[in-house]
């Protein structure tokens, strides 16, 4: 599977993986991180399971799952950094990776969604 997406998705949940072991580790934490590992992992299996999609709307559905699962990871990195589980420059830098690919599957979503109108315009105008 080559996706540029994807590519990033996997690198990054296997930066959430190591970040998780840490977490439990050394900082004894638990819940969170367990959230963290969920949301995280979850981005790049969406994103997998969107390129073997058997629709349009399976593959946007999928994305869109990706892109909140995104969304929710950025929620409990910022949790996990404001309650001194991680550091500002370790946070910084995973945040960044995810803002990245939830930029990448934002614009996945917009096009999806032109070329969703396209097709209707093509359809009405038969």
């Amino acid at each position: 599977m080559e996706s540029k997406v994807y590519d990033k998705a996997y690198k990054f949940a296997i930066r959430i993986v190591k970040g998780y072991k840490y977490l439990c580790e050394t900082k004894q934490e638990y819940v969170l991180s367990k959230q963290l590992l969920r949301s995280g992992t979850s981005i790049g299996a969406n994103i997998a399971e969107a390129n073997g999609a058997i629709s349009q709307a399976d593959f946007r559905a999928k994305m869109s799952i990706a892109y909140k699962e995104c969304l929710e990871t950025k929620y409990w990195l910022s949790l996990l950094k404001d309650t001194n589980y991680i550091e500002e420059r370790a946070f910084q830098s995973i945040n960044d990776d995810a803002e990245e690919i939830g930029k990448m599957l934002w614009a996945i979503l917009k096009t999806c969604q032109e070329n969703t109108k396209n097709q209707k315009l093509i359809t009405d105008n038969r």
